[in-house]
């Protein structure tokens, strides 16, 4: 009986937490509110989710071209790192026509069943490598960095095309 009492006692606070200036920030005019570990903001109608809020990444300098340049287009994706992989996915998912993974023509692929693709498709390869680095050649997009920082590096690259982060930044 004390245990069904506690329960409920602790099911009634459960909810009631408000969110802690800690677990909110705004950056750059954006709300960004930590919810469970994720952190969420709005943008228009739409919701994206990051692991790390842009007061967390290290800016770096880079051209790359807006959300609008993937709407309602194939992109596809090459990964060397699942977690950053699902971060690209869940943010662009809902704008672009379909996601698939690939092979970019030329680069290394183990797996010989997936399809090749140039940088005259909208692709972007992340890949383990000792330079912190995002980079636009035509359409591919490199994210590259070491393992622990490939999740990072990804949010600054949607931080960057959603116009969250400024086009102007300050070298790292």
């Amino acid at each position: 009986m004390a245990i069904m009492l506690m329960s409920v006692v602790g099911y009634g606070f459960v909810g009631t937490e408000k969110t802690s200036p800690s677990k909110k920030i705004t950056y750059n005019g954006f709300e960004f509110i930590n919810q469970n570990g994720v952190w969420i903001t709005q943008i228009g109608e739409t919701q994206f989710a990051f692991k790390y809020n842009p007061k967390e990444v290290e800016k770096i300098t880079s051209e790359l071209k807006s959300l609008e340049n993937y709407y309602q287009k194939p992109l596809y994706l090459s990964s060397e790192n699942g977690e950053a992989e699902a971060e690209i996915y869940q943010n662009l998912d809902k704008f672009v026509q379909r996601t698939q993974r690939a092979c970019l023509e030329g680069g290394k692929c183990l797996d010989k069943n997936l399809p090749i693709k140039t940088c005259e498709d909208n692709f972007i390869i992340i890949e383990e490598g000792e330079n912190y680095n995002i980079r636009q050649e035509n359409n591919c997009v490199f994210i590259e960095s070491t393992r622990e920082n490939l999740t990072k590096l990804s949010d600054e690259f949607l931080f960057k095309i959603t116009g969250i982060e400024d086009w102007i930044i300050t070298y790292r």
